[in-house]
């Protein structure tokens, strides 16, 4: 019987459940100016790291895993020459402050890492929670002058860099 129940358990974690906010925000649309913590417990102000140039806000169901941990490290990886461009890089989840933490200094992830415990900053993106816990879905947006000039809403793991590049070369 145990085995029966956590596949049921499974299963109902797999479930999508709805959210206000489920579309995400189009191209153009002004991106969205709040607030959260990071993986140090500090306030990241989104409208400080926009004015420092285009931002690649990112995000994923939840640190550790295989997927999010394929894309945290295709950035990383690819982290010195998308920065050398201007690309400043947030990553967000529904993931407590330990947890990023501990997926950043893990990993090694040259970023900041967002601790979007109570989902505002997924909301405010318009980014869909799947699952009962509930997760955020895989989703990534560049931010250039205020506004967002691209998304994806099926974002790459391990191609996520290469993706990101692309926009970029596109946006110039």
């Amino acid at each position: 019987m145990r085995p029966i129940f956590l596949l049921g358990l499974c299963l109902l974690l797999s479930l999508p459940v709805s959210c206000a906010h489920a579309e995400a925000l189009p191209v153009g649309s002004p991106a969205p100016q709040i607030t959260a913590t990071n993986e140090q417990g500090k306030p990241v102000q989104f409208a400080d790291i926009y004015a420092k140039g285009i931002t690649l806000v990112y995000f994923y169901p939840k640190a550790g895993t295989p997927g999010c941990t394929a894309e945290a490290c295709s950035l990383r990886d690819s982290y010195t020459k998308l920065h050398g461009q201007g690309l400043q890089i947030i990553g967000v989840s529904r993931d407590t402050i330990d947890a990023q933490k501990h997926f950043q200094d893990q990993y090694q992830l040259p970023f900041t890492l967002v601790a979007d415990t109570d989902g505002k900053v997924a909301t405010a993106f318009g980014v869909p929670m799947m699952g009962i816990l509930p997760l955020a879905s895989r989703e990534s947006f560049i931010v250039k002058d205020g506004k967002v000039a691209w998304n994806s809403i099926h974002a790459q793991t391990k191609e996520s860099a290469e993706e990101v590049q692309k926009a970029l070369d596109s946006l110039k």
